[in-house]
């Protein structure tokens, strides 16, 4: 029986996430599996996979066939580099201590470059939130000086208004008072 390691396809459309699973060749996609060894989910930034490390060098070191995109997340895990270490080992190449070395500096400078990569995003995103609230408080600032501009406008338009009644009622009061006291000093004539 030909085993392999492969991806099975689980959540809605437009939202899938992957079981990666050990099964035999000739089973469908979704079908019968023997073992689950992990998980995919390509919808989190960076993409999480969450995987049995030692039971993913067993089943490659007994022959388990993975697919691409299989092979793709391995790799990148580092489970492919554990193997061939552990096969240079078998061959007396090295000893386990240094594959053991070998192996933590490679993760080591896996992690970094990942730390790297989340801290620059983050950074990235911290410029661009202070580059919308600038932006904002620029627009707040000229939008609250167009307003007390049109406050002001309308303050002297309206103190204009009252300068003017005031005006009219300064030139009819003495106009009034004549006529008035020309009024009253006529009947006394009589």
């Amino acid at each position: 029986m030909a085993t392999k390691i492969r991806l099975q396809r689980h959540g809605h459309k437009g939202y899938a996430f992957y079981k990666i699973v050990i099964a035999d060749s000739r089973a469908p996609r979704d079908g019968r599996f023997i073992e689950r060894i992990g998980s995919y989910n390509p919808n989190t930034n960076p993409a999480s996979v969450d995987l049995n490390f030692e039971r993913a060098l067993y089943w490659l070191g007994v022959g388990a066939i993975p697919t691409d995109t299989v092979r793709s997340l391995l790799s990148r895990e580092g489970v492919l580099l554990k193997k061939h270490l552990n096969e240079g080992v078998k061959k007396g190449a090295f000893d386990q201590a240094t594959a053991d070395r070998r192996f933590e500096e490679w993760r080591k400078s896996k992690m970094d470059k990942i730390n790297e990569v989340v801290a620059s995003r983050d950074a990235k995103k911290r410029e661009e939130a202070k580059a919308r609230l600038a932006a904002e408080q620029e627009i707040n600032k000229a939008k609250a000086t167009e307003l007390a501009e049109k406050r002001a406008a309308e303050a002297k338009a309206k103190a204009e208004e009252e300068a003017a009644l005031n005006a009219e009622e300064a030139t009819e009061t003495p106009a009034e008072e004549a006529q008035e006291t020309a009024e009253a000093e006529a009947p006394q004539a009589e």
